[in-house]
């Protein structure tokens, strides 16, 4: 087996800053078809920010676990909207490694379903990072890629959990801010 060259920590490392997002996402179920542009803030946060406390206290885990948490902000706009309003979140995730290359995400909220969550990561030995979450109905894979130092590729699946069919798929090309790198 091969190591991978790149750890947890050089993976976010990699990602934090401002991205450029642009998303097709494919609804197969109903053959329907989206288009989005965001904005997309990646940073480090304190592992005793509020909210990182709050989802530490609600799976009953220790303050004091090794754990990289990062707050992820969005601005949106789709497609769908018939008018130029944008959409605005944020996530945070906290990541427990269990070495290097794997270990466990939590987030305040989900992706596919918008509840607190927990998830599995991997590094491959092409150094991308794989997320699989596993919600009531649904399971989300998603495989982020660095191109190259500015440019990341994400890939992802949401499946039906009782029949393992494909509802959606989405392909994302981020783009980041080099301007932000200056601030």
């Amino acid at each position: 087996m091969t190591k991978n060259l790149i750890t947890i920590n050089q993976f976010i490392d990699k990602s934090i800053g401002e991205w450029k997002s642009i998303r097709s996402t494919h609804t197969l179920a109903f053959q329907e078809f989206e288009n989005s542009i965001s904005k997309i803030y990646i940073k480090h946060i304190n592992s005793k920010n509020k909210k990182v406390v709050e989802v530490l206290k609600k799976y009953n885990l220790s303050l004091k676990l090794e754990a990289i948490p990062i707050s992820i902000k969005w601005q949106a706009t789709s497609d769908w909207e018939d008018d130029d309003t944008s959409e605005e979140d944020e996530t945070i995730l906290i990541f427990l490694p269990k070495d290097e290359d794997s270990g466990i995400v939590l987030r305040n909220k989900g992706y596919t379903e918008s509840s607190i969550t927990s998830s599995n990561y991997f590094i491959d030995e092409q150094n991308n990072l794989h997320i699989k979450t596993i919600y009531k109905s649904t399971v989300s894979e998603e495989r982020i890629s660095f191109l190259s130092t500015h440019i990341r590729s994400r890939f992802s699946t949401i499946r039906n959990q009782e029949n393992n069919s494909v509802i959606q798929t989405s392909h994302t090309s981020e783009i980041r801010n080099l301007a932000s790198l200056r601030d």
